[in-house]
């Protein structure tokens, strides 16, 4: 009981940062916030794969990466706008 006591003391005595930095330091919350990560960056992913597949390469199956994706996706719609101003 006196040990409960002492333990619960101690946590109120820390600072907000310190509470948020011990949460974050158990196996169960960084197991789950990895899980999120995987999720977000799988999303990011398929975002990207859909983006892809909407733009015109030659080779068409030529591996392209995300910043020759978007810098392509940048010249294809400023292609597509003055094909509409012609």
């Amino acid at each position: 009981m006196v040990v409960y006591f002492r333990e619960r003391e101690s946590v109120l005595a820390m600072t907000k940062e310190e509470r948020r930095r011990r949460r974050r330091a158990t196996l169960k919350y960084r197991t789950a916030h990895a899980t999120r990560e995987r999720m977000r960056v799988e999303a990011f992913n398929v975002a990207f794969a859909q983006l892809r597949k909407l733009l015109p390469t030659l080779p068409p199956d030529k591996k392209l990466s995300k910043i020759e994706i978007l810098r392509l996706a940048i010249c294809y719609i400023a292609y597509l706008n003055h094909v509409l101003d012609v």
